[in-house]
């Protein structure tokens, strides 16, 4: 198994402020809008981008909701081992609200179309955005498409796309690991 670094952690920073830039570009006034980090790894990038977003950008009072889509997915049924779900963290009504889904790695687009699911138990968002770290572009099931992407990797199906965090793993960083 080898593994290459596509991002290092400065370079994580880099994109990370990009991302906050392009989401005030596009939000300049975020009481309409929710951060929704993608249980459990897109709950990192998050939280992140809130944080850079409140503190080196003056944002005042970005809501931040955790969603767990593992009962929405649609091969949750199909695997031996039992799952573990994670929290859903929404303490506030989506109801005509602009909803950004944040995830680490957008790969087959599944795990995003469970979201789409899954955000209607807490309302009828008014749009609905996407904002990845890594757009794994030539992997795609269903026609979903990020608005705002970190980087976009080319791997191929037999290679893993490895998204580390300092809050989590130690460190940022993120990895294409060939078997």
């Amino acid at each position: 198994m080898s593994q290459k670094v596509l991002l290092t952690a400065k370079e994580v920073t880099i994109i990370l402020h990009r991302l906050a830039c392009q989401l005030i570009e596009k939000h300049l006034d975020f009481s309409d809008t929710i951060l929704v980090g993608i249980q459990p790894r897109g709950v990192f990038l998050a939280e992140r981008l809130k944080e850079i977003l409140e503190k080196e950008y003056q944002t005042p009072e970005i809501k931040l909701g955790y969603l767990d889509i593992t009962f929405f997915r649609d091969d949750f049924r199909r695997t031996d081992k039992p799952l573990e779900a994670n929290k859903t963290k929404i303490n506030f009504i989506v109801e005509n609200k602009k909803v950004i889904f944040i995830d680490d790695v957008l790969f087959t687009g599944r795990s995003i179309r469970s979201a789409l699911t899954a955000i209607q138990s807490f309302g009828r968002p008014s749009e609905i955005e996407l904002l990845v770290l890594i757009d794994r572009r030539f992997s795609r099931n269903l026609p979903i498409q990020p608005d705002y992407r970190g980087r976009q990797v080319d791997a191929i199906n037999n290679e893993k796309v490895k998204v580390s965090w300092k809050e989590n793993d130690g460190e940022d960083g993120v990895y294409l690991i060939t078997s």
